[in-house]
């Protein structure tokens, strides 16, 4: 599992920037449990990386709101997997946080037809209603 983390096709996080913690993971599991460092804990700083562009450190800086990531997975009974998924998610948060921003929603107005359209089915059922009633 040691290795760079590949984030996306242009950007890849060294293994020297990654702080890995591993814990004895809490809940069932047996006598297993109680000897295996299987929990994870990932951390990466983002202040301090060098993978990262400038515009897309300042970018990731501001949507995360913390200059560091940390994550925990404890969710497999192997360190192994745990080791990947805490990697998985870590490289899943950086995608977001470095993505651009969405397009801005240009403001638009219905057409006249569709204007006409909607107020002639309310007068058609607004009709209907009428004739119901009792003169």
């Amino acid at each position: 599992m040691p290795g760079p983390l590949i984030v996306n096709d242009s950007i890849v996080i060294p293994d020297v920037e990654l702080v890995w913690r591993f814990s004895r993971s809490s809940g069932p599991g047996g006598q297993g449990v109680n000897t295996t460092d299987s929990r994870v804990e990932l951390v990466f700083d983002v202040a301090a990386s060098t993978a990262l562009p400038p515009a897309l450190k300042a970018r990731a800086l501001d949507r995360l709101g913390s200059p560091t990531i940390t994550i925990a997975a404890s969710e497999y009974r192997s360190q192994l997997r745990n080791r990947e998924a805490a990697a998985h998610r870590l490289a899943q948060r950086l995608r977001e946080a470095i993505a651009p921003p969405p397009k801005r929603r240009r403001p638009t107005k219905p057409s006249r037809g569709a204007v006409e359209r909607r107020i002639a089915a309310k007068k058609q059922r607004s009709d209907l209603k009428r004739l119901r009633r009792e003169p």
